[in-house]
């Protein structure tokens, strides 16, 4: 009986060392955290669609990121974990985004959830993340209702879009001081989702508290085939600025329209989308020089990591990145860092994580100097660039010409919109 006793004590001694996780942390080989093969990230984005430029983009850049993060040691708390990454087809529709989303979860069993490209369908599609409890970063979309609604699990790395028009008429204003130009009157055409009617209920506060009015507000639906009927609404009230709220199908229709109709404004201005996308250029050629956009990013800004981090994605896609390329990539390592300081794939633990993050160094600086979040999942401070359409060696490209400490040196922007062909040689 004694030997018994006495073996019955060792075995327990040995079950209450191993539940304690010994001297390793649970198995992990650095850090203390729960050991893992690897760290299954779902990622939503339009595929397919009139969108899908962007959605490749976005794809390319998250994969690159992930190649680098698992190259250099994966996550190391929980023992060198690999992310794998599962793209899902959103197709532009918030529909199919909510159906996509909840696959993702119930059948792709993913830890993490990034997407989208489309307000609308980031919307949905976070609503869907909430319930199940699974994180959702946001590393594009930018309707200001992201995340005004309270939730628990969704953290957005985009500027708000009301930033985006705050800017944008503060931009307008200081030009037209400078020149002594005189600006009064705004149009602003802009896509009726919520993306479109969050920017013009900013520029509904911005525009008059600038002491300037809006003489034009004209929605229409994503997806139509021809603005004729808003170019010629445009036309006939003859504002002084126009401002865009499009994706790429109809960004293109109503810049050709504008310049074919002869609708000549002191500035035209649009709100990143569609004007950021990379067949643009192609869609509009030369109808878009002197045409200013906001975007977070531009490839001449002097930031960390930007020219070689842009470099080598062109090296390996064959075309530079855009602004929302460096937020799917900078996403990645916000997220990596997350991971690593949970030290676990628990899903609270990661929001606790991200919700801690004090980024200021590492690749994401690309996009920004310092990673901060608030109570409510935003980033704080997300940086925002503008730059204008202009050729550069013959070649249209997009020229930061504000804040001066980002501008392209020995570029000002032409201002008022001299017209196409009129403008001065560049």
């Amino acid at each position: 009986m004694k030997k018994i006793l006495v073996l019955m004590l060792a075995l327990c001694m040995v079950f209450t060392f191993a539940a304690c996780g010994g001297s390793d942390g649970g198995g992990s080989d650095e850090g203390g955290g729960e050991a893992v093969d690897e760290i299954i990230i779902g990622n939503l984005l339009p595929l397919s669609g009139t969108a899908a430029s962007l959605g490749l983009i976005g794809q390319q850049a998250r994969d690159m990121a992930v190649e680098e993060i698992n190259e250099a040691g994966g996550i190391k708390s929980m023992g060198g974990a690999q992310l794998k990454m599962i793209y899902a087809d959103s197709k532009g529709d918030s529909a199919e985004g909510v159906t996509q989303t909840e696959k993702l979860i119930t059948e792709n069993n993913v830890q993490l959830i990034t997407g989208c490209y489309q307000s609308g369908v980031a919307m949905a599609s976070t609503e869907v993340a909430e319930r199940y409890g699974v994180p959702y970063f946001v590393p594009v979309p930018s309707d200001d209702q992201i995340t005004a609604r309270g939730m628990k699990y969704i953290f957005r790395l985009a500027e708000k879009t009301s930033w985006r028009n705050r800017d944008q008429v503060a931009f307008i204003k200081n030009l037209a001081e400078q020149t002594g130009t005189d600006v009064k009157t705004w149009a602003i055409v802009y896509e009726s989702s919520s993306w479109g009617q969050g920017a013009l209920t900013a520029l509904q506060k911005y525009i008059p508290e600038a002491g300037m009015e809006i003489v034009l507000e004209e929605p229409y639906n994503t997806g139509t085939t021809d603005l004729t009927p808003v170019v010629l609404k445009v036309k006939e009230k003859n504002p002084d600025v126009v401002l865009m709220v499009a994706y790429v199908s109809e960004a293109a229709l109503m810049t050709n329209g504008f310049i074919e109709q002869g609708v000549m404004p002191k500035a035209y201005i649009a709100t990143s989308g569609g004007f950021a996308d990379p067949t643009y250029f192609d869609l509009t050629g030369d109808n878009c020089e002197y045409f200013f956009d906001i975007s977070t990013w531009e490839p001449d800004v002097n930031r960390p990591f930007s020219a070689e981090t842009n470099e080598k994605f062109k090296e390996k896609y064959g075309y530079g990145m855009n602004a929302e390329a460096v937020k799917a990539y900078s996403a990645m390592y916000i997220i990596a860092d997350a991971l690593e300081r949970a030290g676990t794939t628990d899903a609270d633990a990661i929001c606790d994580a991200l919700a801690e993050t004090n980024l200021t160094e590492g690749p994401q600086q690309m996009y920004s100097s310092e990673v901060v979040f608030d109570e409510t999942g935003q980033m704080i401070n997300a940086p925002l660039v503008i730059s204008q359409f202009r050729k550069v060696d013959g070649v249209m490209s997009r020229v930061t010409v504000w804040p001066a400490e980002e501008a392209r040196v020995g570029w000002e922007p032409v201002f008022p919109y001299p017209g196409v062909g009129n403008g001065p040689e560049d």
